[in-house]
């Protein structure tokens, strides 16, 4: 007899630990595992519900006292650019965006390691190396691509690569698992272009929404997501627009 319970997702919290975001606070994640043939279909069901993916797993906040995290997502098809969001499309026309399938080269890594030692020296990925990254970028379990933005080539100067975003492909639009840039390139605004440029390719593919994982009022670092509007966040009675 076949044990029906296999069929369904357990889920499992994590132990307190201190809050990556917040100081004075500790935070607690509820997660599952993404596997078998239906980790696809688990996977969208549960990013409707506020979870972000990381390799095989899918979590959420699960905080004790604290709901700073809120899930947003950009209604793509709705999006209108701000003045300064249409400076940096057209800062950053020169670059090519190449699609590649979800598989590590060494100079996405340098990059990374370039970018989280000029933004991010004290957070938990500072000392990631090679096969972490990897475990990143190849462990998925869903449609998972690389988009990598360069310079174009010409006679004088080969191509340079400027950036790089990992996302996850969904039914309703596109999820950004992770990006980072040339911090050396701080004029062109990446992080902001990249979230543009997938704007334009969600609503090319006729879908509505971009993830952008969580956003913390209390967090500057975080600031940048509520300037995608319209958005909607997600609260105790659902996905609610906001427009500012």
């Amino acid at each position: 007899m076949t044990d029906q319970s296999l069929q369904f997702p357990r889920f499992y919290v994590t132990a307190p630990a201190p809050c990556p975001y917040l100081p004075d606070r500790e935070e607690r994640k509820v997660f599952t595992e993404l596997k078998g043939p239906d980790a696809k279909a688990l996977n969208e069901a549960l990013s409707r519900v506020g979870f972000r993916r990381s390799q095989t797993v899918a979590y959420r906040p699960a905080c004790e006292g604290c709901s700073a995290c809120i899930s947003v997502r950009v209604l793509a098809r709705e999006f209108r650019p701000t003045r300064r969001m249409r400076r940096i499309r057209t800062r950053n026309r020169d670059l090519v965006v190449h699609v590649r399938p979800p598989r590590v080269l060494k100079e996405h890594y340098v990059l990374l390691k370039r970018y989280l030692a000029a933004r991010h020296a004290e957070g938990g990925m500072a000392d990631m190396d090679l096969r972490e990254y990897a475990d990143m970028v190849e462990n998925t379990p869903v449609e998972t691509v690389i988009y990598e933005y360069r310079t174009a080539a010409d006679a004088e100067a080969p191509d340079r690569l400027l950036a790089v975003a990992l996302s996850d492909v969904l039914s309703d639009g596109l999820s950004m698992v992770y990006s980072f840039f040339d911090p050396d390139a701080a004029r062109r605004s990446l992080g902001t272009y990249m979230i543009l440029d997938h704007i334009a390719r969600t609503t090319a593919m006729a879908r509505d929404h971009v993830y952008l994982g969580y956003w913390i009022e209390e967090s500057p670092k975080m600031a940048y997501k509520s300037s995608f509007t319209p958005f909607e966040r997600l609260g105790p009675e659902g996905w609610y627009r906001c427009e500012s």
